[in-house]
Protein backbone atom coordinates (compact mmCIF):
# COMPACT_ATOMS: atom_id res chain seq x y z
CA UNK A 1 0.00 0.00 0.00
CA UNK A 2 1.45 3.69 -1.07
CA UNK A 3 1.42 5.90 1.87
CA UNK A 4 1.52 9.57 2.36
CA UNK A 5 4.84 11.54 2.56
CA UNK A 6 3.42 12.53 5.94
CA UNK A 7 2.72 9.37 7.09
CA UNK A 8 6.38 8.92 7.94
CA UNK A 9 8.15 12.40 7.20
CA UNK A 10 11.29 12.13 8.83
CA UNK A 11 14.13 9.92 7.25
CA UNK A 12 17.71 9.19 8.69
CA UNK A 13 20.52 9.07 5.94
CA UNK A 14 23.56 8.24 7.19
CA UNK A 15 23.88 10.80 9.83
CA UNK A 16 22.01 13.09 8.37
CA UNK A 17 18.59 13.60 9.21
CA UNK A 18 16.30 14.87 6.49
CA UNK A 19 12.96 16.39 7.99
CA UNK A 20 9.61 16.98 5.39
CA UNK A 21 8.97 20.77 5.73
CA UNK A 22 5.01 20.94 6.32
CA UNK A 23 5.24 24.25 5.92
CA UNK A 24 6.10 24.59 2.59
CA UNK A 25 3.47 22.36 1.38
CA UNK A 26 1.24 21.88 -1.09
CA UNK A 27 3.68 24.08 -3.07
CA UNK A 28 6.84 22.11 -2.62
CA UNK A 29 7.94 18.89 -1.06
CA UNK A 30 11.06 20.12 0.17
CA UNK A 31 13.37 18.14 2.99
CA UNK A 32 15.22 20.47 5.21
CA UNK A 33 18.95 18.96 6.09
CA UNK A 34 19.43 18.54 10.16
CA UNK A 35 23.40 17.81 10.64
CA UNK A 36 22.98 18.71 14.79
CA UNK A 37 20.58 18.43 17.28
CA UNK A 38 20.30 21.95 17.59
CA UNK A 39 18.69 21.97 13.94
CA UNK A 40 16.29 19.00 14.62
CA UNK A 41 14.74 21.01 17.89
CA UNK A 42 14.88 24.34 16.05
CA UNK A 43 12.02 22.49 13.02
CA UNK A 44 10.13 21.34 15.88
CA UNK A 45 10.07 24.80 17.40
CA UNK A 46 9.44 26.34 13.92
CA UNK A 47 6.46 23.60 13.32
CA UNK A 48 8.24 22.16 10.03
CA UNK A 49 7.59 19.14 11.30
CA UNK A 50 4.30 18.40 13.23
CA UNK A 51 2.47 15.19 15.24
CA UNK A 52 3.73 12.07 14.54
CA UNK A 53 6.88 13.69 12.50
CA UNK A 54 8.05 15.37 15.63
CA UNK A 55 7.49 11.99 17.81
CA UNK A 56 10.16 10.71 14.86
CA UNK A 57 11.92 13.23 15.16
CA UNK A 58 13.05 12.62 18.61
CA UNK A 59 13.46 9.22 18.07
CA UNK A 60 15.89 9.91 15.20
CA UNK A 61 17.62 12.82 16.76
CA UNK A 62 19.04 10.00 19.22
CA UNK A 63 20.11 7.63 16.79
CA UNK A 64 21.77 10.87 14.94
CA UNK A 65 24.11 11.08 18.20
CA UNK A 66 24.79 7.27 18.42
CA UNK A 67 26.08 7.17 14.82
CA UNK A 68 27.69 10.73 15.58
CA UNK A 69 29.68 8.96 18.64
CA UNK A 70 28.08 11.69 20.92
CA UNK A 71 25.93 8.93 23.55
CA UNK A 72 27.36 10.74 26.24
CA UNK A 73 25.28 13.66 25.64
CA UNK A 74 22.07 11.70 25.48
CA UNK A 75 20.93 13.43 29.26
CA UNK A 76 21.96 17.53 28.01
CA UNK A 77 19.90 16.28 24.51
CA UNK A 78 17.19 15.38 26.26
CA UNK A 79 16.44 18.20 28.03
CA UNK A 80 16.68 20.43 25.14
CA UNK A 81 14.15 18.34 23.51
CA UNK A 82 11.93 18.71 26.10
CA UNK A 83 11.99 22.33 26.48
CA UNK A 84 10.68 22.38 22.62
CA UNK A 85 6.98 22.07 22.97
CA UNK A 86 4.86 21.82 25.98
CA UNK A 87 1.52 20.67 25.04
CA UNK A 88 3.27 17.68 23.06
CA UNK A 89 5.39 16.50 25.69
CA UNK A 90 8.15 14.53 24.75
CA UNK A 91 9.47 13.98 28.79
CA UNK A 92 8.03 10.30 28.44
CA UNK A 93 9.89 9.67 25.19
CA UNK A 94 13.30 11.05 26.13
CA UNK A 95 12.80 9.61 30.17
CA UNK A 96 12.62 5.53 28.30
CA UNK A 97 15.47 6.39 25.50
CA UNK A 98 17.68 7.40 28.79
CA UNK A 99 16.14 4.36 30.68
CA UNK A 100 17.04 2.52 27.68
CA UNK A 101 19.97 3.62 27.42
CA UNK A 102 21.02 2.00 31.29
CA UNK A 103 19.74 -1.48 29.93
CA UNK A 104 21.29 -4.34 28.72
CA UNK A 105 20.29 -4.59 24.74
CA UNK A 106 21.75 -1.84 22.85
CA UNK A 107 20.05 1.46 22.56
CA UNK A 108 20.46 1.42 18.81
CA UNK A 109 18.18 -1.63 18.78
CA UNK A 110 15.58 -0.42 21.44
CA UNK A 111 14.42 2.33 19.25
CA UNK A 112 14.33 1.14 16.33
CA UNK A 113 12.23 -1.68 17.74
CA UNK A 114 10.29 1.60 19.11
CA UNK A 115 9.92 2.83 15.65
CA UNK A 116 9.01 -0.51 14.16
CA UNK A 117 6.47 -0.62 16.61
CA UNK A 118 4.92 2.91 16.03
CA UNK A 119 4.68 2.04 12.38
CA UNK A 120 2.38 -0.83 12.94
CA UNK A 121 0.51 0.75 15.63
CA UNK A 122 -0.27 3.51 13.15
CA UNK A 123 -1.37 1.06 10.54
CA UNK A 124 -3.60 -0.46 13.27
CA UNK A 125 -5.04 2.75 13.63
CA UNK A 126 -6.16 3.25 10.40
CA UNK A 127 -7.03 -0.21 9.95
CA UNK A 128 -9.55 0.47 13.01
CA UNK A 129 -10.73 3.60 11.87
CA UNK A 130 -11.78 2.22 8.36
CA UNK A 131 -13.76 -0.54 10.19
CA UNK A 132 -16.14 1.95 11.75
CA UNK A 133 -16.88 3.34 8.63
CA UNK A 134 -19.41 2.41 5.97
CA UNK A 135 -20.03 2.87 2.32
CA UNK A 136 -20.87 6.43 1.61
CA UNK A 137 -19.80 7.88 4.94
CA UNK A 138 -18.70 11.33 4.67
CA UNK A 139 -15.96 12.14 6.98
CA UNK A 140 -14.97 15.82 8.63
CA UNK A 141 -11.25 16.06 9.94
CA UNK A 142 -9.77 18.70 11.39
CA UNK A 143 -5.96 19.70 11.11
CA UNK A 144 -4.15 16.92 9.93
CA UNK A 145 -3.35 13.27 11.13
CA UNK A 146 0.18 12.98 9.53
CA UNK A 147 -0.98 10.37 6.33
CA UNK A 148 -3.61 8.34 7.87
CA UNK A 149 -6.75 10.20 6.37
CA UNK A 150 -5.44 8.51 3.02
CA UNK A 151 -4.28 5.68 4.59
CA UNK A 152 -7.94 5.01 6.24
CA UNK A 153 -9.69 5.74 2.62
CA UNK A 154 -7.23 3.17 0.84
CA UNK A 155 -8.44 0.16 3.38
CA UNK A 156 -12.12 1.32 3.39
CA UNK A 157 -11.89 1.27 -0.61
CA UNK A 158 -10.20 -2.24 0.20
CA UNK A 159 -13.22 -3.16 1.56
CA UNK A 160 -15.29 -2.04 -1.14
CA UNK A 161 -16.39 0.90 0.79
CA UNK A 162 -16.50 4.58 -0.68
CA UNK A 163 -15.55 7.74 1.69
CA UNK A 164 -15.82 10.77 0.70
CA UNK A 165 -14.03 13.74 2.72
CA UNK A 166 -15.17 17.17 4.48
CA UNK A 167 -11.68 18.98 5.85
CA UNK A 168 -11.43 22.78 7.67
CA UNK A 169 -9.18 25.25 6.86
CA UNK A 170 -7.53 24.67 10.28
CA UNK A 171 -6.28 28.25 10.32
CA UNK A 172 -3.96 29.83 11.20
CA UNK A 173 -1.58 27.15 10.51
CA UNK A 174 -3.74 26.11 7.71
CA UNK A 175 -2.68 22.31 8.05
CA UNK A 176 -6.40 21.02 6.79
CA UNK A 177 -5.86 22.85 3.22
CA UNK A 178 -2.24 22.74 2.92
CA UNK A 179 -2.10 18.97 4.39
CA UNK A 180 -5.21 17.14 4.55
CA UNK A 181 -6.94 18.25 0.93
CA UNK A 182 -3.51 17.98 -0.38
CA UNK A 183 -2.63 14.28 0.60
CA UNK A 184 -6.72 13.00 0.35
CA UNK A 185 -6.45 14.97 -3.59
CA UNK A 186 -2.41 13.20 -4.21
CA UNK A 187 -3.82 9.91 -3.31
CA UNK A 188 -6.98 10.47 -5.80
CA UNK A 189 -9.76 10.85 -2.77
CA UNK A 190 -13.02 12.82 -2.49
CA UNK A 191 -12.05 15.91 0.08
CA UNK A 192 -14.10 18.68 0.09
CA UNK A 193 -12.12 22.06 1.85
CA UNK A 194 -14.59 24.40 4.23
CA UNK A 195 -13.72 27.12 6.34
CA UNK A 196 -13.38 26.65 10.39
CA UNK A 197 -16.59 28.04 10.83
CA UNK A 198 -18.63 26.33 8.26
CA UNK A 199 -18.67 23.26 10.54
CA UNK A 200 -22.11 23.80 12.15
CA UNK A 201 -23.80 24.68 9.06
CA UNK A 202 -22.44 21.63 7.31
CA UNK A 203 -23.27 19.50 9.76
CA UNK A 204 -27.15 20.90 9.80
CA UNK A 205 -26.82 20.28 6.53
CA UNK A 206 -26.24 16.89 6.90
CA UNK A 207 -23.52 16.90 4.48
CA UNK A 208 -21.18 14.95 7.09
CA UNK A 209 -21.89 12.03 9.07
CA UNK A 210 -18.51 11.24 11.08
CA UNK A 211 -16.08 12.92 12.43
CA UNK A 212 -12.66 11.73 12.84
CA UNK A 213 -9.45 13.99 14.44
CA UNK A 214 -6.24 13.06 15.89
CA UNK A 215 -4.91 14.18 19.35
CA UNK A 216 -1.71 15.32 20.34
CA UNK A 217 -2.21 14.36 24.09
CA UNK A 218 -4.62 11.84 25.90
CA UNK A 219 -5.11 12.07 29.60
CA UNK A 220 -6.23 9.16 31.41
CA UNK A 221 -9.88 10.42 32.02
CA UNK A 222 -9.65 10.15 28.54
CA UNK A 223 -9.61 14.27 27.59
CA UNK A 224 -7.82 15.07 24.75
CA UNK A 225 -5.84 18.19 23.53
CA UNK A 226 -5.87 18.59 19.63
CA UNK A 227 -5.42 21.37 17.21
CA UNK A 228 -7.50 24.69 18.35
CA UNK A 229 -11.00 24.47 16.77
CA UNK A 230 -11.57 20.79 17.99
CA UNK A 231 -13.38 20.96 21.29
CA UNK A 232 -16.00 23.31 19.21
CA UNK A 233 -16.32 20.58 16.30
CA UNK A 234 -16.86 17.97 19.18
CA UNK A 235 -19.47 20.23 20.86
CA UNK A 236 -21.46 20.79 17.28
CA UNK A 237 -20.94 17.19 16.86
CA UNK A 238 -22.78 16.20 19.86
CA UNK A 239 -25.45 18.63 19.39
CA UNK A 240 -26.38 16.90 15.53
CA UNK A 241 -25.48 13.32 16.98
CA UNK A 242 -22.64 12.88 14.42
CA UNK A 243 -20.13 10.03 15.83
CA UNK A 244 -16.71 12.24 16.86
CA UNK A 245 -13.62 9.75 17.01
CA UNK A 246 -10.43 10.35 17.60
CA UNK A 247 -7.13 8.63 16.93
CA UNK A 248 -4.87 9.17 19.99
CA UNK A 249 -2.04 8.53 21.29
CA UNK A 250 -0.95 6.31 24.55
CA UNK A 251 -1.85 8.06 27.54
CA UNK A 252 0.29 10.18 29.47
CA UNK A 253 0.50 10.95 33.48
CA UNK A 254 -2.11 13.53 33.48
CA UNK A 255 -5.09 13.04 35.14
CA UNK A 256 -7.42 15.14 32.82
CA UNK A 257 -6.74 17.76 30.55
CA UNK A 258 -6.72 20.50 32.95
CA UNK A 259 -3.67 19.49 33.59
CA UNK A 260 -2.20 19.59 29.87
CA UNK A 261 -0.34 22.50 29.69
CA UNK A 262 -1.71 24.84 26.23
CA UNK A 263 1.23 25.92 24.25
CA UNK A 264 0.51 29.73 23.35
CA UNK A 265 2.23 30.63 20.01
CA UNK A 266 3.55 33.80 19.07
CA UNK A 267 0.87 35.95 18.02
CA UNK A 268 2.57 37.17 14.66
CA UNK A 269 1.93 33.61 13.48
CA UNK A 270 -2.05 34.78 13.28
CA UNK A 271 -1.44 38.26 12.30
CA UNK A 272 0.77 37.65 9.60
CA UNK A 273 0.62 34.39 7.04
CA UNK A 274 3.71 33.53 4.80
CA UNK A 275 5.05 37.20 5.41
CA UNK A 276 1.31 39.12 4.18
CA UNK A 277 0.18 40.79 6.93
CA UNK A 278 -3.74 40.26 7.74
CA UNK A 279 -4.14 42.15 10.20
CA UNK A 280 -3.86 46.38 10.87
CA UNK A 281 -1.06 47.58 12.60
CA UNK A 282 -1.64 47.50 16.64
CA UNK A 283 -3.91 44.89 16.73
CA UNK A 284 -3.21 41.88 19.14
CA UNK A 285 -3.18 38.46 18.54
CA UNK A 286 -4.10 35.27 20.54
CA UNK A 287 -3.19 31.87 19.41
CA UNK A 288 -3.36 29.25 21.95
CA UNK A 289 -1.98 26.17 19.53
CA UNK A 290 -4.13 23.45 21.18
CA UNK A 291 -7.51 22.78 23.39
CA UNK A 292 -8.99 20.75 25.38
CA UNK A 293 -11.88 18.46 23.96
CA UNK A 294 -13.28 16.65 27.35
CA UNK A 295 -13.64 12.94 27.10
CA UNK A 296 -17.38 12.58 27.58
CA UNK A 297 -17.86 14.40 23.62
CA UNK A 298 -15.77 11.34 22.41
CA UNK A 299 -17.87 8.29 20.61
CA UNK A 300 -14.87 6.46 20.41
CA UNK A 301 -11.03 6.53 21.55
CA UNK A 302 -8.85 4.90 18.57
CA UNK A 303 -5.74 4.47 20.86
CA UNK A 304 -2.05 3.85 19.64
CA UNK A 305 -0.25 0.67 21.18
CA UNK A 306 2.83 -0.30 20.57
CA UNK A 307 4.08 -3.48 21.22
CA UNK A 308 7.99 -3.75 21.19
Amino acid sequence: MKFSPLFWPIQLKGKIIYILDETRLPQELVYIKAHHYRQACKAIKDMKTRAVGQVLLVMYIFLQLLKQGRGKELANVAAEINKTRPTLSFKSLTDMVLSWSNGKAPLEKCILGFLEGLKYSRLAQAEESARLLKDGDVVLTHCNISGLMPLIAAIAKKQRKTIKFFATETRPYMQGSRLTAWELKRAGFDVTLITDNMVASVMSLKKVNKVIVGADHLALNGDIANKIGTYQIAVTARYFKIPFYVICPPPSDKKSGKEIKIEIRPDKEMLEYRGLRLAPKGAKGYYPAFDITPGNLITKHIRMEIKR
